[in-house]
Parts: structure tokens; C-alpha cells; sequence
């Protein structure tokens, strides 16, 4: 990160708490997990282990990404939602404002991504040593330069979203790392994690949990 880390400080909402899970609304610009150094170890999860001790991580959302994030709070709920995750078995469904009118209404990515280790933390397009990434896409609404998009990442790889739109040629608005030019001109980055549906890990109910998008 180049510029100095201010995390907000407004408190924190919580969607849904029970014995076994604990779903937030993350903000942007707060990091999920501590970075490297003491200044950046303020984070989504130091601030719950102080407000609900023993809560686990389960997945991760990028620092200036918004909305619904998952914990656990036993050791089996996290064994069990990271299975969720690895195998997928539950959806996520996210909203972005991206650079440019999308003429089609809806369309699917399928881009192998990797690391891009001159660049790092950055990730890109490597049809020959990248892993696997699909992310299905559907236009909400076009406004004045820039599309409204509904995005359900069918894998889970690391910027497969800001990634995949840059790729296609319509950065999400305010990405630091792949919007450029009048793309990157906006308050924040946005992307918000507005669904998240899977298996409760006691009983396996299915549950929605949701958040609504800030912007």
C-alpha cells in the first residue's frame, strides 16, 4: 500500500450472530486481516476477537472491498464453511459500478488468472500457468459512461473480479491497482459484497445473508 493507511472507524454492523457463525458488513478500507507491520494491524478481525472472542476466519474480502463477510466461531463452523468454500457449495453475488456502457445484458469471463510477480499484489491473465477463474455477469442499469453490473464469481480467486472487468475492458470504477485514466477517478472502489448464501454448519440450513450496496 503507498498511501498511509486509514482504516475507518465508524462500529461495525453485524448481519447475523448465533453459536457458530458470525456475518458482518464490512466497510471499505479496512483491511481483513492484519497486514505486515504494527501499522497495519488494525483489522475486520483484530476488531472482532476484541468484541467476540474466538472468532475465526473463514474467507477474506480485499481492503477497499464492501459488504457481506462470514466468520466463524468454532473450530468445526470453520472446518465446515471452508469446505463450503473450497468445494463450492454456496453462492456469492456482488454489485460493481464499471467504466463504460456493456451493450450485451449478460455474459460469462473465463480467464485463468495469476500471480503477477513483477507487480505484486496484482494478479492477471495467464492462459498458459494460471488457475481456473469464471465469473458470470448481468447488466442492472447503464447510466452516463459507466454500467451498474451484478457479478457471481463461480471460483474465488484472489482480484478475479476487478481483474476479469479490466480484462473485458471495463475496469471497475475507482480500482487503484487496474483502473486507469477517468476510470479510476472515484471516492472509493466500487464493489460491494451484497449476497452471500450457504449452509449453516449445524444442520445445514440454508441461509441469505445480505447487505446493502453503499453507492
Amino acid at each position: 500500500m503507498n498511501e498511509p493507511y486509514a482504516p475507518p472507524t465508524a462500529p461495525l454492523v453485524v448481519l447475523h450472530l448465533d453459536a457458530q457463525l458470525l456475518v458482518v458488513d464490512k466497510p471499505t478500507g479496512l483491511l481483513s486481516v492484519p497486514g505486515k507491520g504494527p501499522q497495519l494491524a488494525d483489522c475486520l478481525l483484530a476488531r472482532l476477537e476484541v468484541a467476540y472472542p474466538g472468532t475465526l476466519l473463514v474467507h477474506r474480502l480485499d481492503r477497499d472491498t464492501s459488504g457481506v463477510m462470514v466468520f466463524a466461531r468454532t473450530r468445526a463452523a470453520q472446518r465446515h464453511l471452508g469446505l463450503q468454500f473450497e468445494r463450492r457449495h454456496l453462492s456469492k453475488g456482488y454489485v460493481a459500478r464499471v467504466f463504460g456502457r456493456m451493450d450485451a445484458e449478460e455474459g460469462v469471463i473465463d480467464f485463468p488468472l495469476a500471480a503477477d510477480w513483477p507487480n505484486r499484489p496484482k494478479q492477471r491473465v495467464d492462459v498458459d500457468r494460471g488457475r481456473p477463474a469464471r465469473t458470470r455477469w448481468r447488466v442492472r442499469e447503464r447510466g452516463a459512461g459507466e454500467t451498474r453490473v451484478e457479478l457471481l464469481p463461480e471460483t474465488g480467486r484472489s482480484h478475479q473480479l476487478r481483474v476479469h472487468m479490466a480484462e473485458i475492458g471495463h475496469p471497475i470504477l475507482g480500482d487503484p491497482l487496474y483502473a486507469e485514466g477517468p476510470a479510476r477517478a472515484a471516492p472509493r472502489l466500487m464493489l460491494h459484497s451484497e449476497r452471500l448464501n450457504l449452509r449453516h454448519p449445524e444442520g445445514g440450513a440454508v441461509m441469505q445473508f445480505e447487505a446493502a450496496c453503499p453507492f
